[in-house]
């Protein structure tokens, strides 16, 4: 595997795991010291030899050969600028609707949902974008600039949930992902209903009405 591709998987994963923390929450301990072990190793790891600079014969006297490795100033720098970068995704993938890095939350999502390998990757991870849009409704119910945004964000959570399921169902029709997120998604949304506005309400039971079809009768 190429180190490029390497590097693709590992900021992958990372933004994995951010999308899955709660809104308003930290990361945890162990991604915190797991990647600021990545960020050191790879910053202070020393440049490969340039190719085709064989050692030959030594002529004349021998000189100290300088060292490869970059000034520590260089280094601290390149550390801080790495950990400055995921410091702003997780800022980013903490904003809700109204905030000023909420653009750039939603088009990495749907860079990470073009990235899948598959259809069914892909309807995952738009159902993980449904999921998160449900998350963000939750947290704008009672602040003074929720009225509008929250039928938008409905509205959005609606059309990940359709576009993840039809994936879904077309290459994995007994999926039982369907069932799992149908479940989690009524648990969010229900307690939200007593604090919509009517046109809000309607929205949102229209949502259950269609999340409750996703799981067959026992």
């Amino acid at each position: 595997m190429s180190r490029a591709r390497r590097r693709r998987e590992r900021v992958l994963e990372h933004l994995t795991e951010l999308r899955e923390m709660p809104l308003g929450g930290g990361p945890a301990p162990a991604f915190r010291e797991r990647l600021r072990a990545e960020l050191v190793a790879g910053a202070l790891g020393e440049r490969p030899e340039p190719a085709g600079r064989a050692a030959g014969p030594a002529s004349g006297p021998a000189h100290r050969r300088p060292s490869r490795r970059r000034p520590l100033l260089s280094q601290l720098a390149a550390v801080g600028l790495a950990g400055a970068m995921m410091v702003s995704s997780f800022a980013t993938y903490q904003a809700v609707p109204g905030d000023t890095l909420y653009p750039l939350k939603r088009a990495a999502e749907s860079t990470f949902v073009r990235l899948s390998t598959d259809d069914a990757e892909r309807g995952r991870r738009e159902l993980a974008s449904a999921e998160t849009r449900a998350r963000e409704v939750a947290s704008l119910l009672g602040s003074s600039s929720g009225g509008p945004l929250v039928g938008r964000t409905l509205k959005d959570m609606e059309k990940s949930t359709k576009s993840g399921i039809e994936r879904l169902e077309r290459v994995e029709p007994r999926s039982p992902k369907i069932k799992t997120f149908a479940e989690d998604q009524k648990e969010t949304v229900k307690p939200m209903l007593q604090e919509l506005d009517d046109s809000q309400l309607a929205q949102a039971q229209d949502y259950l009405d269609y999340i409750d079809g996703l799981v067959p009768p026992e």
